[in-house]
């Protein structure tokens, strides 16, 4: 159900919002949201065709008197973040979003909103639907699986588009237009440890760290926000006799991991001890973790025994955390300082049964850059003797300072909001690096809403910059 005080103006991009909200549409699981703009699409008589990653393009012929304009591609990807606190209730497989209004923002109850990339989706569907927008030749590009490695646009048969200029939609800072993207890549690494009962006289805890922020490995990460695999294992340090049974930190590559667990094994007795160094550390990171993190908390409680592993292997368990690295290693020396060219995110820890499961990304503008940072992470798996598997990396989008849609686009914001944006690159994978990879001749323009919190439970969509979002859309797609 709608929240009372939902927006309406433009009223096409709001409802089709909702609409996408209340349809889930995990990456890999996009089929529902697909069908939903296909039906839409044939209601219009648009074609429409699918490539065999399960793509979308919709042809929608241009206005009167358009027709021998160039073609517009408008991109942007169906599938959304599936992040929830540890108290919400919720499937994304199955449940609609519940959504809220607070104070000018559009959010849901704990858990993503889905406005990265949902919203530009919208404005993409209300552009075939709503028949005051003035445009040429376009084909709405809908990807699939982009938060998950960039799955669909990787697989992208190009030859469905003719198109040689392409709006993006998925940037979420208004009044910036963005001109270039990191690329990226990653790896899982796996490693299987011998484990054994718990012996006589230990006692069984499970640690349990929540409150985090947490957010999107990319765009935020320069903003020094706490790693939950990082502090809990900083927790387990100089605990006598730590024998570590399971771990649960993390739930996908692009995101920085705010809660997890780890279950653990230690001599009898240790209680007042475990509780005084969890104050502590929580004592120590208030002192210098930025405002989103002061909410973390920690809660020790007893658990079941169960087989862990040895002294030794424990031990090396957290030198390996400790050495991995984690966060910007870079800024750019052309952009702003809030620009990073590389960084890292420890993104996954998981431990079950001796067996564990770790998941990191790197993202990047010079790919020559990263490589002693690759280096460097290949050394560490094979001094703790990880077996790996690469992620399929991706392009990184060059700044084109000199393209003629960005001039067109700076001349059309100077017009109608009376000040030149600020045209800038994201330090994340958006799709157009792969695209522009694909189709050499195209002409790439991104910009969007304003969102904060992508990728986490706090993410939020500033309704008074949707307005002026789709008045700048209608603008570019008219003057084209």
């Amino acid at each position: 159900m709608k929240p009372d005080n939902y927006p309406v103006e433009p009223a096409h991009l709001w409802e089709h919002f909702y609409q996408f909200s209340q349809i889930p549409r995990p990456s890999k699981k996009e089929e529902a949201v697909r069908q939903y703009v296909v039906d839409l699409a044939e209601q219009g008589g648009h074609p429409w065709k699918l490539d065999e990653a399960g793509n979308l393009v919709i042809s929608v012929a241009a206005s009167s008197g358009r027709e021998d304009r160039p073609t517009v591609i408008i991109q942007n990807h169906l599938d959304m973040v599936t992040v929830k606190t540890a108290d919400k209730d919720h499937d994304f497989e199955s449940d609609p979003l519940v959504l809220e209004v607070n104070d000018g923002w559009l959010c849901a109850d704990r858990t993503t909103l889905g406005a990265d990339n949902g919203l530009g989706a919208a404005a993409a569907v209300a552009v075939m639907t709503d028949n005051s927008v003035e445009h040429p030749p376009l084909e709405l590009l809908f990807t699939v699986d982009e938060e998950t490695g960039l799955g669909g646009a990787l697989n992208l048969d190009a030859s469905l588009l003719s198109g040689t200029l392409m709006l993006n939609l998925d940037t979420e800072d208004w009044n910036e237009l963005y001109v270039g993207c990191a690329g990226g890549g990653g790896w899982q690494f796996a490693r299987t440890f011998s484990t054994e009962p718990a012996l006589e006289g230990s006692e069984c805890w499970r640690l349990s760290l929540r409150g985090l922020a947490g957010g999107h490995s990319g765009v935020q990460i320069h903003e020094q926000l706490a790693n939950a695999v990082k502090l809990l294992a900083e927790c387990l340090r100089e605990v006598p006799g730590l024998r570590i049974g399971a771990i649960d930190i993390g739930v996908a590559h692009n995101v920085i991991p705010r809660e997890g667990n780890v279950e653990f094994l230690c001599p009898a007795g240790q209680q007042k001890l475990l509780q005084d160094k969890l104050n502590t550390c929580i004592s120590r990171w208030k002192s210098y973790l930025p405002e989103a993190d002061l909410g973390v908390e920690a809660q020790l409680e007893s658990a079941a025994a169960k087989p862990a592993l040895d002294e030794v292997d424990s031990l090396q368990l957290l030198d390996l955390i400790s050495a991995w690295p984690h966060g910007a290693q870079s800024y750019s020396l052309a952009q702003p300082a809030d620009l990073v060219d590389l960084s890292i995110n420890l993104a996954v820890l998981r431990l079950a049964d001796g067996e564990l499961f770790l998941e990191s990304s790197y993202r990047f503008f010079n790919d020559e850059q990263s490589l002693p940072l690759q280096q460097s992470v290949l050394a560490l798996a094979r001094a703790f003797d990880l077996e790996v598997t690469p992620d399929v990396g991706y392009p990184g989008w060059q700044p084109d300072f000199e393209s003629p849609l960005l001039a067109q686009g700076i001349a059309l914001h100077q017009k109608l909001f009376d000040f030149k944006p600020e045209v800038k690159a994201i330090h994340a994978g958006l799709e157009c690096g792969i695209l522009k990879g694909k189709k050499p001749d195209v002409d790439i323009l991104s910009f969007g809403p304003t969102i904060r919190g992508a990728h986490s439970p706090s993410e939020r969509l500033e309704i008074a910059t949707v307005t002026p979002f789709w008045q700048y859309l209608k603008g570019l797609l008219a003057d084209i």
